[in-house]
């Protein structure tokens, strides 16, 4: 494909760019793949490495890549081929690449003829039952004694390894809440050493409480992730951030939307201050068939364009991540997607 190509293609609107033919996305919309993490992506336009347009930083949350092989080196050749240059990181590469022990395997799991309740397990059932909870136990025993004995030296490597591909690190997920003090102070050591200002943690009264201290410890942020507890009439956010000013919002705008309705756009201009990133996607309402659906960029009914235009216009320091979780057709994959999902938001900030 030549530039003058690609040119035409800048201009395509929000809507024609991704809902075209398979044919016209497989060629038109995927440019070649880099094949080394030394070569940036080939995204038209982009004379550097680097994802933020018009003033607004977008990243991804690594989940984005779940369907391709793990691994820290991984993580960031897929955000150079993506031309990601910033990262939610989630925790199980991290922690792998740290020198976690591996998680055991649970049992089997028991299942009912419809129409039936679950039998009491067999002999032989629960004795793998009782051996998984014996290897459970000692997992847990034995990550715990690892995050307390992980090296500075392990964690420099694993910085050095993003910092020398262009890739920052602004949050850690480690969902810590259910971990000891002293794990809990291992997670907020570990994402600051790597250059990240927040840990992330799904929404819970027990997430806001116990993690706060430890963000104010060490002048970071405890960030509350949202599914889709907005449309639960008992639900107030403002009960989380009340605990401290050292709780903000990984708000997902997509959730948000397609569990309620209502518009991001408004929610995000009362509680700007207080988000700290935002996982972006595109999905349908609450009224449609499918609901709560997700979908390809620009064929949903999320409004992800209003909801990038207010960050640019007001110019609010909020992280916009890229969590991609719609289907990948057979012909494509997560890379490619992530890197539709960059043109795409480029498309619409500059």
């Amino acid at each position: 494909m030549n530039f003058k190509y690609f040119k035409k293609m800048n201009k395509l609107s929000r809507r024609s760019f991704l809902s075209g033919s398979a044919a016209a996305l497989a060629t038109a919309s995927l440019a070649p793949i880099a094949t080394s993490c030394q070569t940036g992506p080939v995204i038209p336009g982009i004379d550097e490495f680097g994802s933020k347009f018009g003033g607004v930083q977008i990243g991804a949350i690594t989940y984005s890549w779940r369907s391709m092989p793990g691994g820290l080196e991984n993580i960031a050749k897929y955000c150079k081929e993506s031309g990601i240059n910033h990262i939610e990181l989630m925790s199980a590469d991290l922690e792998t690449f740290l020198g976690a022990p591996a998680r055991p395997q649970g049992p089997p799991r028991r299942r009912a003829e419809p129409g039936q309740e679950l039998p009491p397990p067999t002999p032989e059932e629960q004795a793998e039952i009782d051996a998984a909870q014996v290897a459970q136990e000692q997992y847990n025993a034995a990550v715990k004694a690892f995050r307390l004995g992980v090296s500075a030296e392990r964690i420099a490597a694993a910085k050095k390894l993003f910092d020398d591909a262009g890739i920052g690190i602004h949050i850690v997920k480690f969902s810590p809440s259910s971990w000891s003090d002293e794990e809990i102070d291992y997670a907020f050591t570990t994402a600051k050493a790597l250059g990240a200002n927040a840990v992330c943690e799904e929404v819970s009264d027990r997430a806001a409480t116990k993690l706060a201290p430890f963000a104010a410890k060490h002048g970071m942020y405890a960030i509350l992730h949202n599914h889709q507890q907005f449309a639960q009439a008992d639900f107030n956010i403002d009960t989380f951030l009340a605990v401290s000013p050292s709780i903000k919002l990984n708000f997902d705008q997509g959730h948000y939307y397609g569990s309620t309705g209502k518009d991001p756009c408004e929610f995000i201009r009362k509680y700007h201050d207080r988000i700290y990133s935002i996982h972006i996607k595109d999905k349908t309402g609450p009224t449609t068939d499918p609901s709560n659906y997700n979908q390809v960029w620009g064929q949903g009914e999320t409004p992800l364009k209003e909801v990038l235009l207010l960050i640019k216009k007001e110019g609010w320091p909020i992280y916009m991540d890229i969590e991609l979780e719609y289907d990948i057709k057979p012909w494509s994959n997560a890379v490619k997607e992530v890197r539709n999902c960059v043109q795409w938001a480029r498309n619409v900030l500059i």
